[in-house]
């Protein structure tokens, strides 16, 4: 025969098999479904007789209740009655639901509901004697024998639809009989049928051996493939039998868990890992076998465990995932160590930017604020002179601000909005002024040493915030050492690797400065320097610390680009390290102008722009007190107006960075340079924001003076600006080209 003709004879043969099982099918499915209403209509009628049962009882309890109020008179046997009413409603709806099918039933029904109700109405008629006339009216309504009859007609009605479903209950058990007869020889046909077939399936299944031999070989190829896959992953991946003992690894399992070579073997037991990972790590560190049995989530629930551990001594941070399978479950474990720091960073991060959010919204303000109060009451001490009760007055409210203004420069600076102006400082000469004065500063109880270091690198920073920073540590450190002890100020070049940056995810890999600043003082908890730079957060008793120390410390390193650690053991003292990027350029002397003795004056005339009132009126006055010439301006296009109406006059452009309105202060400053250059600018600010800093360093060129400042503080300030003014127009008259730039450095106009 050929192969067409086997094909189509094989097609047939199928085509009728199918037939013919399908037919069976659909017979039994058939024979099945009605059985299965036979059935449904049997239940259905024991369920009419239960309810006839329930309604029947439920008025023999109200008829029991009422008999018993009636002898007794207590309340208590109402509640009885009451339930009992409820329960004759209820039965009666769900009888009136059930036989509504039946005509005959509803007949019934219909004449059983008046006799329900004239029942009831005459078993609460007597509870009404009974409890508003008294025993011997209600005895009287019950005796005349009318509420026996209803009771006695109820139940016939009753009795009537009970035997009407006893009839129907007998013919339907008939039909269910024969429905079970006929799908009894129906499953016995399909049975037979179905052996032939197993036969026939039988020999088709031998022909199918060697199709499955031939499966067998590419399984085994697939099987390697996979798992040369599993190895592969960077995950440790362990498969666990139902009786929790080691199927299937891969290397890195091992590797991940720390596990002997020995241990990890077919058929190792979960428990052995579960041991041997405490034991490591000196505590729980994968689930017990308890746990596995009882957790929340059991092995027959296909839901994921999930948890991390971390292990030490590098501290790896697992992520350890259990995912149940129906003979098992799978153990994942994947190193988590650099999300862990990321995340970190990133809270870190987040953290720095609220603060940061929240200091831009008050320092401006608060700043404003002290400027008023600061200038005025320096206008009331000149006023004042020769009432020394007052200027003592005065002398404490101008501490009481200028301590005001020292915390806003703190948050400031842990916020890293303060200006800063870094240049190459080599720190081997800085440290012997430092070194002295911190002697001074701290006392005879305090043995301060400074160890140098030859050859040191010049330091990126801003030398008069460093030297504010080494004070603020010195003094953290005397009073970590109440009864004296030694302060160390060391210097050293280090390289911060690639391996140390990976490690700390803030940081960038390079050449740095260390200026490290160690006590012999009480130390801190591993709980306590983890918190120790954070704004707010002090040791020290109340009143005695704001907490903005080491915030200002921290907030001033990472603005310039560093790094800092902090190390502390309780009884044995503090090392605070600070990483100072390593500078590419020539260190410059760090100069300690002389105060003189007199405040500066002039006679030049001075544009003040400066949104608020306040401000701008004692700054005017400070101004003219100092023999200069003020004009005062609110806002951008005001101050633009007034130097277009005396552009020959002013010589000096004071204006707030932040303006109200369209034009802000640089914007101001930039379009009356561009009418007259010679015009020096000085900026005025408590928070500077973007506007003339850029990456926490004044732009180039630019002068600033803090809010809130002094008399003396302004004088001086003006008075520089004002000077270099006067020289260049002293080079300009001699034909020169030149002109000093505001930095101090000459350029090519």
């Amino acid at each position: 025969m050929s192969k067409a003709i086997i094909a189509r004879a094989n097609i047939l043969v199928m085509v009728a098999i199918a037939a013919l099982v399908a037919m069976l099918g659909l017979l039994t499915f058939q024979q099945f479904d009605a059985l299965r209403s036979a059935r449904g209509w049997v239940q259905h009628t024991y369920q009419v007789r239960a309810t006839i049962k329930d309604l029947n009882i439920a008025v023999r309890d109200a008829e029991s209740s009422v008999s018993g109020f009636v002898l007794t008179g207590e309340p208590s046997y109402l509640a009885p009655y009451q339930s009992a009413i409820r329960r004759v409603s209820l039965m009666q709806d769900e009888l009136q639901r059930l036989t509504a099918d039946n005509p005959t039933q509803q007949e019934h029904m219909r004449a059983l509901a008046p006799l329900l109700l004239r029942k009831l109405d005459a078993m609460g008629h007597t509870v009404e004697l009974r409890s508003d006339v008294g025993f011997d009216a209600a005895v009287r309504g019950i005796r005349d024998g009318s509420s026996q009859r209803l009771t006695e007609n109820i139940e016939s009605l009753l009795s009537e639809m009970s035997g009407e479903e006893q009839r129907l209950l007998v013919q339907r058990l008939a039909a269910e009989s024969r429905s079970v007869a006929l799908t009894r020889w129906l499953t016995m046909g399909s049975a037979v049928i179905s052996l032939l077939l197993l036969a026939w399936a039988g020999q088709m299944l031998h022909r199918a051996r060697a199709d499955a031999e031939r499966s067998m070989v590419e399984n085994r190829m697939l099987a390697t493939r996979l798992r040369t896959s599993l190895d592969s992953l960077s995950q440790g991946v362990g498969v666990f039998d139902a009786d929790n003992r080691l199927m299937y690894w891969n290397e890195c399992f091992q590797v991940l868990l720390d596990l002997p070579k020995a241990m990890v073997r077919e058929g190792t037991p979960y428990a052995a890992f579960a041991e041997h990972t405490a034991a490591m790590a000196g505590a729980p560190f994968l689930e017990t076998e308890d746990q596995l049995l009882h957790g929340p989530v059991r092995r027959t629930q296909n839901v994921p465990i999930v948890y991390e551990r971390t292990r030490p001594p590098e501290g790896h941070v697992l992520e350890v995932r259990r995912t149940p399978t129906p003979d098992g479950f799978v153990l994942t474990i994947s190193d988590m160590t650099q999300r862990s720091r990321a995340d970190a960073v990133l809270r870190e991060s987040q953290k720095m930017q609220a603060v940061g959010q929240l200091t831009g919204g008050i320092a401006h303000d608060f700043n404003n604020l002290l400027t008023v109060i600061l200038g005025n009451l320096e206008v009331a001490s000149a006023k004042l002179r020769g009432d020394e009760a007052s200027l003592s007055r005065i002398e404490r409210a101008v501490w009481a601000a200028q301590r005001g203004a020292t915390l806003t420069g703190q948050l400031l600076a842990f916020a890293r909005k303060q200006p800063l102006e870094p240049k190459a400082v080599n720190l081997s000469k800085v440290l012997p002024e430092i070194g002295g004065l911190l002697k001074r500063t701290l006392g005879e109880h305090i043995d301060v040493r400074v160890v140098d270091a030859a050859g040191l690198w010049n330091a990126m920073t801003d030398p008069a915030q460093l030297e504010s920073v080494v004070l603020n540590l010195a003094l953290n450190a005397r009073d970590a050492m109440p009864a004296g002890g030694q302060l160390t100020i060391e210097v050293a070049n280090k390289v911060l690797d690639d391996a140390y940056a990976r490690a700390h995810a803030e940081v960038t890999a390079g050449d740095y400065v260390m200026l490290a600043i160690s006590d012999t003082g009480q130390g801190m908890t591993p709980e306590l320097a983890a918190r120790a730079f954070e704004p707010f957060f002090t040791t020290k008793p109340d009143g005695q610390g704001t907490g903005l120390g080491l915030a200002m410390v921290y907030g001033f390193v990472k603005q310039s680009g560093g790094h800092i650690k902090l190390y502390s053991e309780p009884g044995e003292g503090t090392t605070v390290r600070m990483y100072l990027p390593r500078a590419a350029s020539v260190a410059t002397a760090v100069q300690q102008p002389d105060a003189p003795l007199e405040i500066p004056r002039g006679q030049a005339t001075v544009l003040v722009v400066e949104d608020e009132p306040s401000v701008r009126e004692i700054i005017a006055i400070t101004l003219r007190e100092l023999g200069y010439r003020a004009l005062e301006a609110e806002e951008g296009g005001e101050a633009l107006q007034i130097f277009g109406a005396h552009a020959g006059e002013i010589n000096l452009l004071l204006v707030d960075v932040v303006l109200r309105g369209e034009l802000r202060g640089r914007e101001v400053a930039e379009q009356i340079a561009s009418i007259r250059p010679a015009v020096r600018v000085l900026y005025m600010s408590g928070y500077t924001a973007n506007a003339i800093i850029h990456q926490g360093r004044l732009d180039e060129g630019v002068q600033l003076i803090n809010k809130p400042f002094s008399r003396d503080q302004l004088a001086r300030k003006v008075a520089q600006l004002l000077g270099i003014a006067t020289q260049d127009r002293a080079q300009d008259a001699n034909g020169s080209r030149n002109v000093v730039d505001l930095s101090g450095r000459k350029r090519s106009e």
